[in-house]
Order: structure tokens, then sequence, then C-alpha cells
């Protein structure tokens, strides 16, 4: 817990410590992660203005390699253009 105005205490933060809301949630490749559970939330990336990273979940359907080939098709960016984020099986 941060404690206010005592002595040789962690300052508590003011003003001046946000974070830039542009930036936020954003991978250093520039892509925000999405999290993919099935083939058909893919086709919602395609409606989003935003750059977005794929990601399969670790439960993912019985085909796992079905998601990265739906994502090569729809050109949805994945492990290839996006490095820090990748496939899990």
């Amino acid at each position: 817990m941060v404690r206010k105005r005592f002595k040789d205490q962690v300052l508590m933060a003011n003003t001046g410590y946000g974070t830039n809301k542009k930036g936020k949630h954003m991978l250093p490749s520039g892509f925000q992660k999405f999290l993919v559970h099935n083939v058909k939330e893919l086709e919602v990336l395609l409606m989003c203005s935003k750059p977005y990273c794929a990601e399969a979940v670790l439960n993912a359907p019985p085909r796992p390699q079905s998601i990265p080939e739906r994502a090569s098709k729809v050109a949805i960016s994945n492990q290839s253009q996006c490095q820090t984020v990748q496939f899990r099986k």
C-alpha cells in the first residue's frame, strides 16, 4: 500500500504518470493482440479498421492448424508478420 505524506515512503502517483492512449495495449510491432477461439472469430478482424494480430488460444478446436491456414488466406497478420505474438498449440 502506498501511503501519502510520510517520510521514507513511496510517493503516490500524480498526474503525468499516465500511458499514452494511442499506444495503450500496443505490441512493439504496432499490432494489437486479439485472441481467436475459432475460425469464425477471424472474420471479425476483417471488419475492424485497427491493425490486429491474431493469436490462437490454448484450447483451440480439434484441428488447430485450421486457424493459421484461414488467417493466411484472408491476409490477417499472424506469426509470420507479427513476430512478437505466436500461435499457441
